[in-house]
């Protein structure tokens, strides 16, 4: 039997020994042929889809969005239709993502603007802190 053991699989992939444990677990890897020792040995087709997985989860989509995606490169045939809508909703995801975080960027840069450098009873910091009425956006 041919195949790497999973600490050799985990340096390879960049994906740490628990985490695939955690992919076979819920169905993204396959579980691979054990040796006679019985130690899982992963080959070069677990290994590649090992890096899909990695990649997927470093561009942020979720495990049931990756068995999808897998599930869709397993049958080459299909439509890549469910494949695009899945990386639409990422990218909405992304965007929304951004506007919540440049609005709490604003939102900073205003209260460290608003600071005199003076004593904490004068503070724009702290004084907005208290008040959430004095923010500008609510997406914080």
């Amino acid at each position: 039997m041919t195949g790497v053991p999973i600490g050799e699989a985990a340096r390879a992939s960049g994906v740490k020994v628990p985490t695939i444990r955690y992919y076979e677990q819920v169905g993204l890897l396959p579980e691979p042929p054990r040796s006679d020792g019985n130690r899982r040995l992963y080959d070069a087709t677990h290994l590649k889809r090992l890096a899909f997985i990695r990649h997927a989860r470093e561009l942020g989509f979720e495990v049931d969005a990756i068995r999808t995606l897998l599930d869709l490169q397993d049958n080459p045939g299909q439509s890549c239709s469910p494949a695009d809508s899945i990386a639409r909703r990422r990218l909405q995801d992304v965007e929304a993502r951004i506007e919540r975080l440049l609005a709490l960027k604003s939102e900073l840069t205003r209260m460290i603007d608003g600071c005199g450098h003076g004593t904490i009873s004068d503070c724009r910091v702290i004084e907005v802190l208290t008040d959430h009425a004095q923010c500008e956006h609510d997406a914080h």
